[in-house]
């Protein structure tokens, strides 16, 4: 983890490194999910100096209020902040607050009183079933090397034909999808979850033209999909891919990897998938986050009935 200069006594700086340990060792959060979180408490140690008139330590933060944390949340918002980083950020002090609490140092009633911002409902945004078949066709990518052109194809036909997060994809070790018979993928998602997802022929050849062309070595010690110099592959160059193709095949700003993964489960709906087989395939804790691909499917309807009826 980077390295940065946290604004707290000593006492409350180690004792936040050990939090941040446990939430990587002990609950196996992903690594993307404890940056954010170190992020969002540090800020919210940066707020407390000025709110204290000094770096705080664990005596500061003792019995903190919901008035301390609204001010916080306020200082955040007028900085920029959405709904939805506010509340990832009372998460993360919550869980330090609650972790320090264990240890019978602080109180943390103040936090557990405050309710979170309401977060925006906001639908996914799926392409359309065309749109999604033009960006994961090997013809249609722009590399100008064939194997990275095989590659991108590859990554970007397990997105929409399985379902995956960028990172599962990506995650895959060198002797993944080996055998022409592999119609069933295990992966490893959020939070160390494993679920097994379907592989569609077209992604097996698609993944079988990649090793073919591929000039590295691919074994189990190493990644499935590598970059230009043999590394593991940098989820940022398959979303400047995407951006490219946006850019190529008129596509909208929403088209990006994730969205094929929104593709997948609004196609799967559409076509009369139900939901707990969807749920079972996104990897999904809830069914409830699920659920919101019912109103993306109920909105697309209602725009195919006010485009096409006479009187809408």
């Amino acid at each position: 983890m980077q390295e940065f200069l946290i604004s707290a006594k000593p006492d409350l700086q180690q004792a936040r490194e050990g939090w941040l340990k446990a939430l990587s060792g002990e609950r196996r959060l992903s690594a993307l999910t404890v940056d954010a979180y170190e992020r969002d408490t540090r800020q919210f140690l940066q707020f407390l100096t000025g709110h204290c008139g000094g770096p705080p330590g664990i005596s500061d933060i003792s019995d903190l209020r919901p008035a301390d944390l609204r001010g916080f949340l306020a200082a955040r918002r007028a900085d920029g902040a959405g709904a939805r980083t506010l509340g990832r950020g009372l998460a993360g002090v919550r869980s330090l607050l609650r972790f320090l609490e264990r240890k019978g140092l602080v109180n943390a009633a103040g936090s557990a009183a405050l309710r979170a911002p309401r977060q925006p409902k906001s639908l996914p945004k799926p392409l359309t079933a065309v749109d999604a078949k033009r960006v994961v066709s090997s013809g249609e990518q722009l590399a100008e090397e064939p194997w990275i052109a095989a590659r991108n194809a590859a990554v970007l036909t397990l997105l929409y034909g399985s379902g995956l997060r960028i990172s599962e994809a990506l995650g895959l070790s060198g002797t993944a999808l080996t055998s022409p018979g592999d119609a069933v993928l295990r992966v490893t998602g959020k939070g160390g979850k494993t679920r097994l997802v379907p592989v569609l022929p077209v992604a097996l050849a698609a993944v079988a033209e990649y090793r073919k062309l591929c000039p590295y070595h691919l074994d189990a010690d190493g990644a499935l999909f590598r970059g230009a110099r043999g590394g593991q592959l940098d989820p940022a160059i398959i979303q400047r891919e995407m951006r490219k193709m946006r850019s190529a095949l008129n596509l909208p700003d929403t088209a990006t990897p994730h969205a094929l993964r929104h593709s997948f489960a609004t196609h799967l709906l559409g076509r009369g998938g139900d939901l707990r087989t969807i749920q079972e395939l996104l990897g999904h804790a809830s069914l409830s986050t699920t659920q919101i691909y019912t109103g993306v499917d109920t909105a697309r309807l209602l725009d195919i009935y006010e485009a096409a009826h006479p009187r809408a």
